[in-house]
């Protein structure tokens, strides 16, 4: 690796180099490829400053015949550059006619090496030195490419360069484009109309620039790139459009015509956060929470998946989402945008949805007539895998022919918890700690409503008292009361097992289960 490499920093002359580039090409470009374009110049300033320190010189090879005054460089003593002072005759039978030859090693305060030596040349017979000319390229021996560089440096050049960037005010940035605020074209008002105009022609988008571009027309009669480039910074000042392409892409959609649950973030799913000890948990309930996945706790996830596996909660399954976990994350596009448009196939069918990835509130919003047509229930496990195509994402689950089965179904009135085990007809794979059945929506509104102001250790406590009387041990998993307190408000499991190890009112009866207290 360049010695450089190791150190590396942007100075001002480096940013002044990228600027002109930018000028020169007429083309906006991003931090990845300005970093190339450093890199790619510094390797060369250390070609040519190799060059000009060997340029009066020629590589000692033994085969090779030589004279008086001749500069040489050897490759075997750390490219050390001598002057050829004396040649004679060698005399040695085993290796025929050549000569000697008589160097003097140029100062060099860090070798101990004699100052002058004698070598052999106009070998005729091999040699281990036989080539050494070849072997010594301009580059000290490295041929390492500048994506080589920046790959084995994963990304520090990029963020040391962009970083270097965002502090100059010559230059502006817009979907991970840079380019100079001089040069940036004018786009009028009239222009962002008819950017309007075609986006509401097409139910809102989405479309990249170039598309807009070629309906409305040309902007000016500069190159296409700042064409581009130039409506991409009007159109991200202007609040009527949202950036909503993957990472790499750019595509725009009206804000005004972006569904309403994913402007504004669904009731079920918002979560007012509820303070708790995470000391109370213990290394077991971690690992539950671990296996839980809630897209609201704070999960650390290495390596890339290519699938993952998600099993739904009521605020999902209502509000048509799925939980940005930390799996999900490595499934769904990043991208420099909040929201993010992708496409979601049905894995079954092949029907595709329009999906939508809201990264500030962790979750994938486009899913409820998937959910309704294959009638997936609370607790239905899903599969969730990247598609053939960027920014596609397949959905799908192990369906079957619809069984009848025993599951707890939520049965309340407008004010009181309840739960009944009941026969439903299901049809896919679902978790039964989970799995909760719903038979009348109005009324559980009207129950959330009416037990919105109570505390999550009364909520626990009546949904420990009403589940425990569908088993025999008056017992109820942990991750059943999860689930079920979900159905009543949205909150992680952390806070759930947190609660029930504080307060003496529940008891751990072994591997999950709790109950009511004897004296409660």
């Amino acid at each position: 690796m360049y010695q450089w490499v190791r150190n590396f920093s942007v100075s001002q002359d480096d940013v002044e180099y990228l600027t002109n580039l930018l000028l020169e090409r007429e083309t906006p470009m991003t931090s990845t490829e300005l970093a190339i374009e450093l890199v790619r110049r510094r390797i060369q300033a250390q070609q040519d400053a190799f060059e000009a320190q060997f340029q009066d010189t020629i590589v000692y090879d033994p085969a090779h015949k030589y004279e008086i005054g001749q500069r040489l460089v050897f490759t075997q003593f750390d490219r050390r550059t001598a002057t050829v002072v004396a040649v004679r005759v060698g005399d040695n039978p085993d290796f025929g006619e050549f000569d000697v030859i008589k160097v003097r090693f140029d100062n060099n305060k860090q070798s101990k090496s004699p100052s002058e030596r004698e070598f052999a040349a106009s070998l005729q017979q091999p040699h281990s030195l036989n080539g050494a000319a070849d072997s010594m390229t301009a580059t000290n021996g490295e041929s390492l490419s500048p994506m080589d560089i920046l790959r084995e440096t994963r990304g520090s050049i990029v963020r040391t360069v962009h970083m270097a960037l965002v502090d100059n005010p010559v230059l502006t940035r817009v979907g991970g484009y840079w380019f100079p605020r001089e040069l940036v074209m004018e786009v009028d008002i009239g222009t962002l109309h008819l950017a309007e105009a075609v986006l509401d022609m097409a139910q809102g988008g989405p479309l990249s620039t170039e598309e807009i571009i070629s309906q409305i027309g040309p902007i000016g009669d500069a190159p296409m790139p700042l064409q581009t480039f130039s409506l991409n910074l009007a159109m991200s000042k202007d609040e009527r459009f949202d950036e909503v392409g993957p990472g790499g892409e750019i595509l725009w959609y009206l804000v005004r015509m972006e569904p309403e649950g994913v402007r504004q973030v669904p009731v079920w799913l918002r979560y007012n956060e509820i303070p708790y000890n995470d000391d109370l948990i213990t290394d077991e309930m971690l690992d539950l929470e671990t296996e839980l996945d809630d897209e609201l706790t704070d999960i650390d996830f290495e390596g890339k998946l290519k699938r993952s596996t998600t099993t739904l909660i009521y605020p999902h399954r209502r509000a048509g989402t799925l939980p940005l976990n930390a799996k999900n994350r490595q499934i769904f596009p990043q991208g420099r945008a909040q929201r993010i448009y992708v496409s979601l196939i049905d894995g079954l069918d092949g029907t595709i949805f329009n999906g939508w990835v809201v990264h500030e509130h962790k979750y994938v919003y486009g899913l409820l007539d998937y959910y309704t047509k294959h009638r997936l229930p609370i607790g239905a496990n899903l599969t969730i895998e990247n598609g053939e195509e960027d920014g596609s994402v397949i959905i799908t689950h192990d369906a079957y022919r619809p069984r009848t089965e025993y599951i707890r179904v939520f049965v309340p009135s407008e004010t009181q918890i309840a739960f009944e085990n009941k026969k439903r007809a299901i049809g896919t794979e679902y978790d039964d700690l989970m799995v909760i059945g719903i038979d009348d929506l109005a009324k559980l509104d009207k129950l959330v409503e009416a037990n919105k102001n109570k505390t999550l250790v009364t909520l626990l406590r009546s949904l420990l008292s009403e589940l425990g009387k569908l088993t025999p041990q008056g017992t109820t998993h942990a991750v059943t009361l999860y689930s079920a307190l979900n159905v009543l408000r949205r909150c992680p499991p952390g806070a759930v097992f947190a609660m029930l190890q504080a307060n003496p009112d529940f008891e751990h009866v072994g591997n999950h289960y709790w109950k009511l207290s004897e004296s409660e």
